[in-house]
């Protein structure tokens, strides 16, 4: 007896560190019962959809993530149904409060420890989210096809766009294999002259006399 109290505690203070764990993803973890009935919502979750997880749990799963498939089409029923994954699957969720937002969704199947089939877990990512992420990326540590997140590099990104402006000759110094030419290319790029031809020309293969 002793010694199942104390595997009932490990498998307690396992469950508190996976829920922990899940809670702390940027995508939206659900999952449900053989009646479709959600039995877990994760922080994201809530904040996807707009609904608490008191809200969530015991309610159909298509009554809270009201994606455009549900429920006929529904992958995750799919997915129990013939134990096939969906991966990454877009779809269009209406949340909460009526806004219509694109998801990603992929589906997998919840068994016990005999293998059983119990439920089935649905996690699900903000395409609106995960597009400002990268716009934000993007115009943090990127510039043209250079991407870069040496403070350096940064600062450089900030001044390209008004030199490539300047009608001035810009002198680019740096040891082989810096990517002079790629900035080279991304001012012309940025210049007035774009629409033109960019001609590339290794100094260094011109002979003396040339």
């Amino acid at each position: 007896m002793p010694r199942r109290v104390k595997l009932n505690e490990q498998e307690n203070s396992l469950c508190e560190m996976l829920s922990t764990i899940v809670d702390s993803v940027s995508d939206g973890v659900m999952a449900v019962d053989l009646d479709f009935k959600i039995t877990f919502f994760n922080k994201a979750a809530e904040r996807i959809t707009g609904f608490n997880a008191e809200q969530a749990i015991g309610k159909p799963c298509s009554e809270i993530l009201r994606t455009n498939l549900c429920p006929e089409e529904c992958p995750l029923r799919q997915t129990m149904a013939t134990s096939t994954l969906v991966v990454n699957r877009p779809v269009c969720m209406t949340n909460k409060k009526g806004r219509r937002i694109p998801l990603s969704i992929s589906t997998a199947i919840l068994p016990d420890r005999q293998g059983r089939v119990i439920g089935g877990v649905e996690t699900f990512r903000d395409l609106d989210l995960a597009q400002q992420l990268r716009k934000d990326f993007e115009a943090k540590y990127t510039f043209e096809n250079i991407i870069s997140r040496n403070s350096g590099m940064q600062e450089l990104f900030k001044i390209l766009p008004t030199i490539a402006q300047s009608e001035s000759t810009v002198l680019i110094e740096g040891e082989s294999g810096t990517g002079k030419e790629l900035i080279a290319r991304a001012l012309h790029s940025q210049s007035p002259r774009k629409t033109g031809p960019f001609i590339s020309i290794n100094c260094g293969a011109l002979p003396d006399t040339l």
